[in-house]
């Protein structure tokens, strides 16, 4: 049988875990909540993709093929493939496109260092398009074509890493545009 000292903390910490929950529960009620795998589309084209939602990464990634850098109007440049395989129709989408450099960032890794270039893209997640940072990177190795860092997190809603696939790609031509922060930098 529990000792009189430990009761009091057993019920403050029941207490306190209670208070959490329902403050969390009530935040949660106003902002979507999405799994730690959800589909996307990749706009204009519509193209359904399986995006991973990784808090443990700051900045999103999209698999792109044949990245170059080069210079326009006197600005930085990148112009890449993007070759990705619809999950609804199997059909693939191989664009290439040219866009300007939001930023470039510095990757670290176990073979070393490398800078990306970051461009603006827009997703369809849930019934919204978001337009957001994304590195470009090859990669066709990996499951998921599109990685989704915290910076895009942010703007989803709340993630439960329990579930995966709570929100369809279902945006109406009307959809709500949640645009670039630019103070997200």
């Amino acid at each position: 049988m529990p000792t009189r000292a430990v009761l009091p903390r057993r019920l403050i910490g029941a207490a306190g875990a209670l208070l959490l929950a329902t403050i969390s529960l009530s935040a949660s009620a106003d902002e979507p909540v999405f799994g730690w795998v959800e589909m996307a589309t990749v706009e204009p084209w519509g193209t359904t993709i399986k995006a991973k939602l990784d808090s443990g990464a700051l900045t999103s990634s999209l698999d792109a093929r044949d990245i170059e850098r080069f210079e326009k109007d006197g600005e930085e440049w990148v112009r890449f493939r993007l070759e990705l395989e619809d999950e609804r129709s199997d059909e693939v989408l191989s664009e290439e496109l040219e866009k300007p450099i939001y930023r470039s960032i510095k990757v670290r890794g176990a073979g070393g260092s490398a800078r990306r270039a970051v461009v603006l893209m827009e997703f369809c997640l849930g019934d919204r398009i978001y337009e957001e940072q994304v590195g470009l990177r090859d990669r066709s190795e990996m499951f998921y074509p599109l990685l989704l860092g915290r910076r895009t997190i942010e703007h989803l809603g709340l993630l439960d890493v329990r579930e995966t696939f709570i929100n369809g790609a279902d945006c109406a031509e009307d959809a709500e545009f949640v645009a670039n922060d630019p103070d997200d930098d």
